[in-house]
């Protein structure tokens, strides 16, 4: 799960103004790399997905907040930063959930069509119309979902492509909503997992499995997957072009049900493949258009 901006200001520093720092690129391909081991850890861990979630949040915002600490980074409480943390709550808990009822593919490249929903949200709240690049994008990334859902009904698991598809959406606002001068993307993630963290963790109670490997994959959750993941991209993308940056994120959504078809053996049906092919080419291409744009402009 990749972020607009480091600091939530999404355009604020131009291209022109990045300048590319050694390690900074590396950062970004760490976070998009950690980002990726969720499918496979959440797999691995055989608690009810809303435990599972619980427990990583907390986690999550610990290590977060000792980041914030470090960085001497002020908690910022506004209405966007609220709904950004709300969002962030929708997408934590609907991708766990989504994890344990389809494939990791279909979860996590479903999760990846988030920009459609901006495009769509922008047009309806803020009556932003669609260019023909955005309407393209959404009409391939239909296709593409399309053929995602009757594999799924086919397989029997369209519930969890269904609340994965609902996990972008709330991606989307998660990219809206750390946008503009009272946006601050770490309050809102911090805040976010926190809320989650305490809200699930009790269900953690009810677990009767907490065996070495099970601990060890919760912890890597927290730590590696959300709270290191999102620390790394906020430090890496400072200095790393939004092509870059664009191309890099587009790791995660190849590499999550890698790791899960070496390590758990979960396969995917040729019908998904095709249907993540076209999401994932449809939407780094739009990402890599929209990026030349704006640094063109």
């Amino acid at each position: 799960m990749l972020f607009p901006d480091s600091d939530g200001k999404a355009g604020r520093t131009t291209e022109k103004e990045k300048g590319l720092r050694p390690g900074s690129v590396l950062c970004v391909f760490l976070a998009s790399v950690a980002f990726s081991t969720g499918g496979l850890f959440i797999k691995m861990v055989p608690w009810s997905p809303l435990a599972i979630n619980g427990a990583r949040n907390l986690i999550g915002a610990m290590v977060i907040g000792i980041y914030l600490l470090i960085r001497h980074h002020r908690i910022v409480i506004s209405r966007q930063v609220i709904i950004g943390a709300l969002s962030m709550i929708g997408v934590t808990t609907l991708f766990a959930i989504a994890n344990k009822l389809t494939t990791a593919a279909n979860t996590i490249v479903l999760q990846f069509t988030a920009p459609v929903f901006v495009i769509l949200l922008m047009a309806l709240i803020h009556h932003v119309p669609p260019k023909r690049p955005d309407v393209v994008t959404c009409i391939l990334v239909l296709a593409g979902v399309c053929l995602f859902f009757v594999d799924g009904i086919r397989a029997g698991n369209w519930l969890g492509n269904l609340l994965a598809l609902l996990s972008g959406v709330c991606y989307a606002g998660v990219f809206m909503m750390n946008t503009g001068k009272d946006a601050d993307a770490l309050s809102s993630c911090f805040l976010g997992q926190l809320t989650a963290g305490i809200i699930f963790s009790p269900l953690c109670a009810f677990e009767t499995d907490f065996s070495l490997p099970t601990v060890l994959a919760v912890l890597a959750l927290g730590i590696i997957q959300v709270g290191g993941a999102y620390i790394l991209f906020s430090e890496g993308i400072r200095h790393t072009p939004a092509v870059s940056a664009s191309l890099i994120a587009g790791l995660e959504p190849i590499l999550n049900p890698t790791w899960v078809a070496l390590f758990y053996g979960e396969t995917v049906s040729t019908l998904a493949l095709i249907g993540a092919a076209i999401v994932i080419v449809a939407i780094l291409g739009y990402n890599i258009r929209m990026s030349r744009g704006s640094r063109h402009a």
